[in-house]
């Protein structure tokens, strides 16, 4: 979870499970040296709220952390957004870690944000699963890690942390919200969960622990099954005028009639991969819109399905054709599947993309370090050197446009980004989301693959743009 060097920005409310993770990261650090910062979102809804910010804030100065507020209004967020209090609350903590995160990052390698799930929350969170009627990945429940986020106390269960505050004696802060039935989860908490403890098996909770535990390893292995099958039986079209008669719309193309000789478990796992590339959404997506799907890849003649978040499903000539438009707002609300918002660059410069990652720009000066025509420098596919000079134009991060184009030799001979892209075979409905770094038309570096020649730094370079990428989609590169 953690590295050594490393940044863990924590998120502490102020309550029992966040105090106890705050002093144990905090004892750990001594241990295993890493930065810590600390993050209290204030939701404004509780009367009592500033009095928690205030006493998370003198825990942090007590044990000489960084201490960061964020007061959000998430009543009106959630309201705006068409999202449950929960939903909205959970959005805007996670959006608050990200931008502390960014903040004190200061070139480290390893960055990770601490919540203070328990044990105890991971079973509520497969029983409101269950209720639901959710698969096995929801009913997997909440990981120890995933992505950037870590939950050091998830072995841990609400009785043990509450000893353990007790014996260091910690004092923490009630929320009043916990002691009522208006959300769903209070309600699992306050009362099924306990009566499962009393009335049915003592160890309910660690079980049900350990049962998230092989639902997720089945989950993973599931999930790399149905990657295979996607990629033989499923193909992604951007702009299929043929097909769709619009160039925004995405559409993927599936050979229904080969996918269904698989078994059917895998089949309907790939149908809502499919659903899940069209949106970012997947909660309304339910098992019998797959069935659905399903169902249609056996109907004879044309049929048409309409489908959560105005995707569209029909059949032709044994082939099952999916597409949602991205460039109209859809029955999801205002969210679209890519907005391509451009973002101008002034390094030095920290900007974070969303679902594409953090980009980190440097000015340097050219000291010696990078001699010679040949560029000496280390090949990495997420940081890169640019000689600052040669850029006539404002710098931008944006998706391509019609016109695009870069340098492929020392001759400085160019070919379109679209070409590009068609040449190293890189899906088209992605070529539109992907976000890369241009000099006006001139595309100075598409993201794990090449930079334009102009651009290399050689004997005469006397700036030097360093560019760094970490995270978001771009696996492995934190």
């Amino acid at each position: 979870m953690i590295q050594e060097g490393g940044l863990v920005v924590a998120g502490v409310s102020g309550g029992a499970d966040s105090v106890c993770l705050l002093h144990l990261l905090c004892r750990l650090s001594k241990e295993l040296p890493y930065r810590l910062a600390v993050v209290h979102v204030d939701h404004g809804v509780r009367p009592e709220s500033a009095e928690d910010g205030a006493y998370v804030e003198r825990l942090c100065h007590e044990m000489e952390v960084p201490f960061y507020l964020r007061k959000v209004d998430m009543s009106g967020y959630a309201k705006e957004h068409g999202l449950s209090s929960e939903e909205a609350g959970r959005k805007l903590r996670y959006d608050a870690f990200a931008e502390i995160l960014c903040k004190e990052r200061r070139g480290a390698e390893s960055c990770k944000i601490a919540v203070a799930h328990n044990a105890n929350d991971r079973a509520e969170t497969m029983l409101f699963h269950m209720f639901r009627g959710s698969g096995v990945k929801g009913l997997s429940s909440i990981r120890p890690v995933r992505d950037e986020v870590i939950r050091p106390l998830l072995c841990l269960k609400r009785a043990e942390i509450e000893e353990y505050l007790e014996k260091q004696e910690l004092k923490y802060c009630q929320d009043s919200t916990n002691e009522s039935d208006l959300y769903t989860r209070n309600k699992i908490r306050r009362h099924i969960l306990p009566y499962a403890e009393e009335e049915i098996c003592s160890g309910a909770v660690t079980h049900m622990g350990e049962l998230a535990d092989i639902l997720t390893e089945t989950e993973d292995y599931l999930e790399k099954q149905t990657e295979k099958l996607y990629r033989q039986y499923v193909e992604e079209i951007l702009g299929d005028r043929q097909v769709l008669g619009n160039d925004r719309q995405l559409s993927l193309h599936i050979r229904a009639s080969e996918l269904r000789k698989e078994d059917s478990v895998m089949c309907k796992r790939v149908f809502l991969m499919c659903m899940e590339r069209l949106t970012p959404y997947r909660k309304d997506i339910t098992g019998q819109h797959i069935a659905d799907l399903m169902g249609l890849t056996m109907k004879e003649g044309s049929k048409e399905l309409s489908l959560p978040y105005g995707i569209k499903a029909y059949k032709e000539y044994g082939r099952l054709i999916l597409y949602r438009n991205v460039d109209k707002d859809t029955d999801s609300g205002k969210d679209c599947v890519w907005s391509g918002q451009e973002y101008m660059v002034e390094p030095p410069a920290e900007i974070v993309v969303p679902h594409e990652g953090v980009y980190t720009f440097t000015l340097l000066e050219n000291t010696g370090i990078f001699p010679g025509k040949e560029q000496n420098i280390p090949e990495n596919r997420y940081t890169k050197w640019f000689d600052y000079d040669k850029i006539t134009t404002t710098l931008f991060l944006r998706t391509r446009r019609q016109g695009d184009y870069l340098a492929i030799d020392a001759a400085l001979h160019t070919k379109s980004v679209k070409q590009y892209m068609i040449n190293e075979k890189i899906p088209k409905m992605r070529r539109d989301s992907m976000y890369i770094l241009a000099d006006g038309a001139h595309v100075m570096w598409i993201p794990g693959y090449r930079i334009s020649q102009r651009y290399k730094v050689d004997e005469n370079t006397t700036r030097i743009l360093q560019v760094q990428l970490r995270g978001g989609c771009h696996g492995g590169t934190n």
